[in-house]
């Protein structure tokens, strides 16, 4: 009968490999945080502050937490906040664009 040694010792091995992968997250977000930036500043652009305040204000709630979670180093919190503050601000700019008179 085979030993159970090998197979215990491969089960840990992968057990201490996946809680190590899903225990932290050592890396900040830096492109996340400057993709919602960049989202927010583009929706303002397109007239998002006039056309959808309460989107935008949403956006940048999320970045501002975003921000809160990065000083706090709490980086999945912070790449979480950052996604949601770029999707609010693109919705924010397709409102804003949808409700702006066409000028042709």
């Amino acid at each position: 009968m085979p030993s159970l040694r090998p197979i215990l010792l491969s089960i840990a091995a992968f057990l201490a490999v996946l809680l190590m992968a899903t225990a932290c997250e050592t890396a900040p977000p830096v492109q996340e945080m400057s993709d919602a930036r960049q989202a927010i500043a583009v929706a303002r652009e397109a007239g998002a502050e006039a056309h959808a305040a309460a989107e935008l204000i949403e956006a940048e709630k999320y970045l501002e937490s975003a921000e809160q979670k990065l000083n706090e180093q709490k980086y999945a919190e912070a790449r979480r906040d950052a996604l949601q503050a770029k999707s609010k601000a693109l919705s924010a700019r397709e409102l804003s664009e949808n409700k702006q008179p066409d000028n042709n």
